[in-house]
């Protein structure tokens, strides 16, 4: 299991360096963020996006879950997408 807080924090350097990801499932980072989601923590009965504010969308993520299921490389790829994790709330974000 991963520690979600820890792993972000470690890449956080490689945030919004998209280019960096190899074998995307699409050409957009937020929406290759949104796939990887969906294939390590599945949830087809609910949004991806939970909420939003001013620049920042907020992600309906099992966070338990994806620390169950997340490796390192997954995390990197996510934070290179732009997602970050909000330790206080514990929840996954992007901030545009």
């Amino acid at each position: 299991m991963i520690d979600l807080e820890a792993a972000f924090s470690k890449y956080a350097e490689e945030k919004h360096h998209f280019e960096a990801v190899k074998n995307s499932l699409s050409d957009r980072p937020d929406l290759h963020a949104f796939l990887l989601l969906d294939r390590l923590v599945p949830c087809p009965a609910a949004n991806m996006i939970g909420s939003t504010d001013k620049d920042v969308i907020y992600l309906e993520v099992d966070c338990v879950a994806l620390a169950e299921a997340a490796t390192e490389e997954d995390i990197l790829t996510l934070v290179r997408c732009g997602i970050s994790y909000n330790a206080t709330y514990g929840w996954l974000e992007i901030e545009y």
